[in-house]
């Protein structure tokens, strides 16, 4: 295995406390120390948060946009990751599915939105900035599972260096095919980075959704 499951950090409430979990991923050569800095912004004071870490700080080698065969075994190495922690949260900590959300950056969001759509189910929220569904043009999308109108919100520059919008574009049809409940919007212009209105609509989404308490939901009623 390239990547240790076991490497990972986190913040927010102490797992066992917490009502919900965010699992964090971060871009090529980040850390989970930077997406971790995010959580400061995410105004719901039920979660723990958790960041894996890749090794060398980079989930795999080449553009998600090349044949996957290209980035293995990196890829199916980070994927793992990801099934192990899922995993872990469900069986130590009690997690159900509806509790766990993700978000990821770059290439950690490529990372994310792969995973969740190789394993669709019912989660709490899924937040891909800066990032779509891995592989090459015209790559076959046969997913399995079902969402059940999971909040989907899928932000990028619609210019991004890295991160073509029509594979944003692609990966909303996608994840609306699996009955997710997606928001897509394109940033006109903007760089490879997050923004402020792309957090704010994550904050909107986890109040809305139907884990959040009461009192978190009539914070934005």
């Amino acid at each position: 295995m390239i990547h240790n499951p076991n490497n990972f950090i986190t913040a927010g409430k102490p797992l066992e406390e917490a009502g919900k979990v965010m699992v964090m991923v971060h871009g090529r050569g980040g850390s989970a120390q930077d997406i971790l800095s995010l959580s400061q912004y995410i105004e719901d004071d039920e979660f723990a948060f958790v960041a894996p870490q890749a090794a060398q700080n980079t989930w795999y080698p080449h553009s998600f946009l090349r044949p996957v065969e290209e980035n293995e075994p990196n890829l199916s190495s980070a994927l793992q990751v990801l099934t192990m922690l899922r995993a872990r949260l469900q069986s130590d900590y009690n997690f159900k599915p509806p509790q766990i959300y993700w978000l990821g950056f770059s290439q950690g969001a490529c990372l994310a939105l792969e995973f969740v759509a190789r394993n669709a189910m019912p989660y709490g929220g899924i937040f891909g900035l800066s990032g779509g569904l891995i592989g090459p043009p015209g790559t076959p999308r046969l997913y399995e599972g079902e969402f059940e109108e999971t909040p989907v919100f899928l932000g990028c520059s619609d210019i991004d260096p890295h991160i073509p919008k029509e594979r944003v574009i692609e990966s909303e049809g996608v994840f609306r095919a699996l009955g997710a409940e997606v928001t897509m919007k394109l940033y006109p212009n903007f760089p490879h980075s997050v923004n402020e209105d792309e957090l704010k609509i994550v904050n909107q989404l986890i109040a809305g959704s139907p884990t959040s308490g009461a009192a978190v939901r009539e914070l934005y009623s």
